[in-house]
């Protein structure tokens, strides 16, 4: 079993940038699949971006490729995704997600461990 603590939520300005981090508790993070979802208000959570536990990244298409990277650090036990170019539109609680497989998958019930999420906030 993991445990996730998100951090590096904020209030950014539009065009800014952020990153967030989740930390995961446990020494077999290496084996776990990560990835990153995010929920606005009156929407349900969707996939932003996933990386397997060989370190292969995925992205969402659309509005956040591009401008989002997830990456690793096996020896701090964290998951990272970079945020740049900011739009309002990105603004929503964002979750760290982890599985028992490989990873790299899209959809919520994927993943078995879910972080308490951390706000992000992007002003126009």
């Amino acid at each position: 079993q993991v445990q996730l603590v998100e951090s590096g939520g904020g209030l950014v300005q539009a065009g800014g940038s952020l990153r967030l981090s989740c930390a995961a508790s446990g020494r077999t993070f290496s084996r776990y699949g990560m990835a990153w979802f995010r929920q606005a208000p009156g929407e349900e959570r969707k996939f932003v971006a996933a990386i397997t536990n060989n370190f292969d990244s995925t992205y969402t298409g659309g509005s956040v490729k591009g401008r989002f990277t997830i990456t690793r650090d096996n020896a701090k036990n964290t998951v990272y995704l970079q945020m740049q170019s900011l739009k309002p539109e990105d603004s929503a609680v964002y979750y760290c997600a982890a599985t028992e497989n490989n990873g790299g998958a899209s959809s919520r019930e994927a993943y078995e461990y879910w972080g308490q999420g951390t706000q992000v906030t992007v002003s126009s």
